[in-house]
Parts: structure tokens; sequence; C-alpha cells
């Protein structure tokens, strides 16, 4: 009996001896200590939690090399591999983990939309459900700040900068003309249907070095990668019909559109200024394809095809009998794009692009044909190491061939270029922690035409001042080719020079956004000619500088008021320069110093409908009047407008949609024109440019045939 109990006591010393203890405190980089962290070997069931100190401890069996882990929400998991014997009264740090909603983002100068965006400030929806866009993602952007209301011409104008400023990029790749052509004092649209984006990153400068070939700005936008369900698209309108169809197969899917406007009806129930010979009519059709490989690749395959026909006599003070203008525009657009996760956390993007543009144009007597083949080639690579550090960095290579045959009963030419340029970047995201951020990246580019390389660096921070808050910083150099209107007369150029820096400050907090920045643009190396039109003979050199500096404010809310989101936003903006034929520094005729919009839109749902409105107003530009001497030192009235659109669910799948723009038929002022000679009283004569017509008033009737009845047609609209 002696000798049992005493080997059971044997055995009960031997057991205990062998557990070990393990034991220390958790705590955050700020030497806090982090209540309620898991603690435990990995592989076994030994473990506890952390008390209100942030201590823990517990005992286990397990013997030599064992590994603890210890995690917690919102913190980056820890793990150590060492004999158990050492994990005694250790002390353990937890790091922020970045990838919480509530990190830092790098956003100096960048607007986000999409269902993957931290901070959605416009979201694709917009684009078509907003007063005055007239379903024109153009048109919706520019209800943000940081933009400049260009009535006449239609394209985005960023910052102080022209519209060629700004380069627009679908999956990456590069759009070459992404504006349906126009006449003067005639808004142009954008070529691209916003019903195949799923995504808008709109950079009003700072942008990554990824980028390039943009002075100002860079829009991208991403397609859908898969469609949600099979259905038929029906559209009547005032101004055309429309047909689309989506099909989707095991791994594959195909989405088809076509469309055709006319604006007789609309030309002639609002007649504006211009005789019409021929109004606008157009063809568009377009064709998205994706594949998705078993190893989780994704082919995008987008094409598309578009046509513009129309003749008119516009007014001209200094000609009689006005200046006869024809246009017949075609355009094709190929984008193929591949996206591919790899082994070791690496990922590959690569695609090609191609744009082939021909344009025949009448003027007067003289006839113009300009043809544009471009095409961007790219692959870029990623590699994710950790939350806290990811490489992008890749290589593209653009291609043009421009050509353009003019002829007029006295003159016959041709003129032209080709141009190709090579680009590799390479950029890094390092978050320090979940409060402390920054973009590092650095682009080079060589210009076969103009002979040049050139190294843009690129910078951004980032820093969480708190739960709901950040401030961000960006510096960044940018370069651009001269544009085609001097390169088809004279390539001994080298290539524009923007710098940018940029302080933004951003409020995010349950369905309201609050944007502030501020930034500094210096321009150099712009192009000057001697002639008041760039001409052959024209005498061409980069001697042209500038500068742009402003404040951008934004404010969104979709909580205040039940049913109901709005957005105000504001920009001020001082910019002059010295370019073109400029014989001295003025701020350009294409700039408004005060810009400010505000969208509203209500869904009433005892009517079943939504109803919105915008209002746009822009400070008046300056122009310059030869009966008072000086450039550029006059400023026409301002712009405002009123626009109201107003949709109503007629069922599930049914919806009829209304809008007006310019609802007060409020006479805005473009611009004026003078007379190139004095009357006989030495004064000379002017015209007032005034918008193609008063009021734009759309009226249509949209149908969704799917499988799903419960879908609602405004989501899709």
């Amino acid at each position: 009996m002696k000798t049992l109990l005493f080997s059971l006591l044997t055995l009960f010393y031997l057991n205990t001896f062998a557990q070990s203890t393990i034991s220390g405190k958790v705590i955050d980089q700020q030497g806090l200590p982090i209540i309620g962290a898991n603690v435990y070997l990995q592989g076994t069931y030994d473990g506890t939690a952390t008390s209100d100190e942030g201590h823990f401890t517990f005992e286990t069996d397990a013997k030599g090399i064992q590994t603890l882990i210890a995690s917690s929400i919102s913190f980056e998991t820890y793990s150590k591999s060492a004999d158990v014997i050492n994990f005694k009264n250790i002390s353990i740090t937890l790091k922020d983990d970045v990838n919480t909603l509530d990190a830092v983002t790098v956003n100096a100068g960048t607007f986000n939309a999409g269902d993957n965006a931290k901070v959605t400030a416009l979201k694709p929806l917009d684009i078509v459900t907003t007063a005055g866009a007239l379903g024109d993602f153009v048109g919706a952007l520019q209800t943000l700040p940081g933009t400049s209301n260009v009535a006449e011409d239609g394209r985005l104008f960023v910052r102080g900068g022209d519209a060629d400023e700004t380069q627009i990029f679908v999956d990456g790749m590069r759009v070459f003309t992404p504006y349906s052509p126009s006449a003067n004092n005639i808004p142009t649209r954008g070529r691209l249907s916003p019903f195949l984006f799923k995504g808008i990153t709109f950079s009003t400068g700072g942008y990554s070095a990824e980028y390039g070939q943009a002075l100002s700005s860079v829009l991208l936008l991403n397609s859908v990668n898969e469609p949600k369900e099979e259905k038929t698209d029906i559209s009547i309108m005032s101004v055309g019909l429309g047909l689309g169809n989506t099909q989707i197969w095991d791994k594959s899917s195909l989405s088809v559109n076509a469309n055709y406007i006319n604006l007789t009806p609309y030309q002639k129930l609002y007649p504006d200024n211009n005789e019409w010979h021929k109004p606008v009519e157009s063809f568009g059709g377009e064709a998205v394809y994706r594949y998705k490989f078993n190893n989780d690749g994704l082919l995008k395959i987008y094409g598309a095809y578009s046509t513009v026909d129309f003749d008119l006599t516009q007014e001209d003070i200094n000609e009689v009998n006005g200046v006869r203008f024809g246009l017949n525009n075609k355009n094709l657009y190929i984008n193929t794009s591949y996206l591919d996760f790899m082994e070791k956390d690496w990922s590959i993007q690569t695609g090609i692009s191609f744009a082939n543009d021909r344009s025949e144009i009448k003027i007067n007597t003289s006839e113009i044909e300009d043809i544009e083949n471009s095409a961007h080639l790219k692959i870029a690579l990623k590699k994710y190491f950790s939350s806290r550090y990811k490489l992008n960095f890749g290589a593209e290579y653009f291609i043009t061939n421009f050509k353009e045959n003019y002829t007029d009963p006295n003159f016959e030419n041709t003129y032209g270029f080709d141009n190709n340029i090579l680009s590799s970047f390479a950029e890094t995201d390092i978050f320090f922690s979940k409060n402390f951020a920054t973009k590092i990246g650095i682009r080079g580019e060589y210009s076969q035409l103009l002979g040049e390389f050139n190294l843009s660096p690129r910078l951004s921070l980032a820093y969480k001042s708190g739960s709901n808050s950040q401030f961000s910083l960006a510096y960044g150099e940018f370069f651009q080719n001269p544009k085609n209107d001097y390169l088809k007369f004279n390539t001994d150029f080298t290539a524009e020079k923007t710098t940018h820096y940029i302080a933004n400050y951003q409020y995010v907090k349950n369905k309201q956004i609050f944007r502030a920045e501020a930034y500094y643009k210096d321009y150099g190396n712009l192009v000057k000619y001697n002639t008041d039109f760039t001409l052959p003979t024209s005498i061409y050199d980069n001697t042209g500088n500038g500068y742009a500096k402003g404040l951008d404010i934004f404010w969104r809310d979709n909580k205040t008021i039940k049913n109901t989101e709005y957005w105000m936003s504001y920009s001020y903006l001082d910019t002059e320069r010295n370019y073109q034929n400029y014989p001295t520094t003025a701020t350009p005729n294409f700039a408004s110093k005060h810009n400010a919009s505000l969208v509203v839109k209500r869904w009433v749902e005892n009517w079943k409908s939504q109803i919105g409105f915008s209002y746009n107003y822009a400070s008046g530009r300056n122009y310059t009047d030869p009966n008072k001497g000086g450039f550029l030192t006059e400023q026409a009235k301002s712009f405002n407008s009123l626009n109201l659109n107003y949709a109503y669910l007629i069922s599930p799948q049914k919806i009829l949609y209304l809008s007006v723009s310019n609802v007060l038929g409020t006479k805005n002022v473009n611009g004026y024109q003078y007379a190139d000679q004095p009357n006989t009283e030495g004064i000379f004569d002017r015209r007032t440019i005034t918008p193609a017509a008063d009021r734009f008033f759309f009226i249509g009737f949209f149908w969704t045939i799917s499988k799903n009845k419960n879908d609602n047609q405004l989501d899709n609209l």
C-alpha cells in the first residue's frame, strides 16, 4: 500500500513538474494594455485571454519548440516560435491592422467611387441620376470640386488646366479619343456608356506614378467584372433608341449595347442660333466579353464603334454668310485586359488598347481629313509583401500615328507625325501604422519623337488624426507631350511640365463626407507660337509658363434628411499663364475664379418616384475687348443653371424618366467675338456668344427584361 501511494505521488509530482507556465503582457504600440486579446499555443488547446491590465498566464504540457500566437480585433496577429521555457514574463506588442475599415487611406487629390472604395464621394449610379448630367459621366463629374464649368465645350477642365491635360483610362488602359467630336460652342459628350463601370477614381492632381502624359488629372474607370444576371434593356428616348442584352455562361459572359441618336425633333422644338443643314445624327455600338479562368484569371475584351454626322452654318461677325461647318467622324476602340492573382501574393495585370479615329471636316471651301491610329501596351506587377508593404511596378508603350490631309481650292498639303513613348514605373505603399501611411513612386518616360527622357517623382503622405478624420499631403512632377495641333506642324519641342503640391483634410462618418483641399500647380515648358492660330508657318517654342492655386471644398450627406441625399461643392481658382499666342501673362479664358454646385435627390415612396435637381454656378470668365485695350482683362457675366429630373417607377423593371436642363432659361454668355476691323466710328463691333440652346428637355422610357422580377430599374438607371 505504501509502495502504491509513493508511486502515485511521484507521478503527480513529475506531471506537475513537466507542465510549463506561459505568462506575460500584451500592449499596443503606445504601451497601453490590450484587453481580451487571445493568447495560445498553435496546434493545442492551451491558451487564455488577457486581463484588464493586459496580463495573461496559462499552463501547458507542450514541450520543445512551440509557436505562441496573440491576436485581437483591429491588430495584426503576433506569432513567435521558441522553446516553451522561454515564454515566461514576455512582453508582446501588437501592431495596428492597416487593413481595417478605419485605417488611413492615401487619397490627396483623389475622389474614389464604387463598392470597394473605403470613401465614396460619387457613385457610378450618380452619373445617370444627376440632373443636368444627361447620362454623361463628364457632366456628373463636373459637380465635383476642382472642375471648371466650360459649358460650350463639355470636356473636363481641372484646376486651371485645359481639357487636353486630363487623360481617361478604362481598366488601366488609355482611351485616346474619349469624347465625340463637335462644333464650336456646342458641347461634346463622352463616348463611354456609364452602365459599363462599377467604380470611378477621379484624380484632380497628385495621381499615381502608374499613369502619365497628363499635366492636370486622370480619370480611371473600372468596368464590371461579372454581370449579375442575364437581361435585356430597352430604351425609348425623345432623341433616339437604345437596346442592350447580357448573356451569361459557365465561365464567361457577353454584354452588347447599341444606340441611335437623332436631334432633329429637338432642334425643331428648340431652335438655336445655328442653321442646321443636317442635324446631329449618331450611332454607337459596344460589346464586352468576359472570361474567368480556373486560376482566378479574368480576361475582358471591350470593343466600341461610333459614328457622328452633322452639317451647319454658324454665325460669325466677320463672315456675312456665316461659317459652314460639316463633320463626319468614325471611331473604333478596342480594349483588352487580363488580371491574374498568382502564388506568393503576386498579381499581374496586362492589356492592349487600340483606337482608330477618322474625321472628315468641311469648313467653307476647305476640306480636312484627320486620321489617328493609337495603341497602348501595358504590363503591371504587384507584390503583397505584408499588410504594411506593397509594391507596384511595370512598363508601358504608347504608339501614335497622326495624319492630316488639307485641301482647299488654292492649296493642298499633308501633315502628320509618328510618336512612340516608352514608360516604366515603380511605386510602393508603406503603412507605418493604421494612422500613418505613405505612397512613394517614380516614373520614367522616353519620347522617341522629342528625343528626350523625363523622370517624375511622386510622393503622398496620410495621417489619421481621429477616428473619422485624416490629413494628407501630395507632391508630384508630371510631363505631357505637346498636343496634336502642334506636333502635326512642328516636332522641335520638349515635354510640357507641371509640379503639384496638395494638402487635404477629410472627415467621414455615417454616410457623411467632408473634404477640403488646397493646391498649387507650377507650369513650365508650355508651348508658345507667334500667330493667331496654329499654322505650318508659325514659330513655336517651349518658353511658356504659368501657375494655378486654389481651394476645393466638398460635402455629401445621406443621413440628415430621410430618403434624401445631397452634395455641395465649391472651388476657388487663381491661375495665370503665358502660353500659346498670349502676349503677356493672363488668366485663361476657360478658367472661372469661383465654381459651385448643389445636387439634391429625394425618393418619394408614396409616388414611387425619385425627384432631383442641381444648380451650377461659375463666375464670369475673362475675355479681351479691343475697344478698351489690354489682354483678357474684361470679365463676362456669371454662369447659372438650374436643372431638374424626375423618375417614376412604373414597375420594378420599367421606369419613366424626365430631365430638363436650365429650367429657367437663363441667358448665359460663353464669351464675345469682335470684328477684325473697327467700324467707321473706330469701334470694334462684337457678337455675344451664347449656348447653342437655352435649355434641353429629355424624356425616356427604360425597360429591363430579366428573370429576377424584383429588380429595381432605379438601381440600373
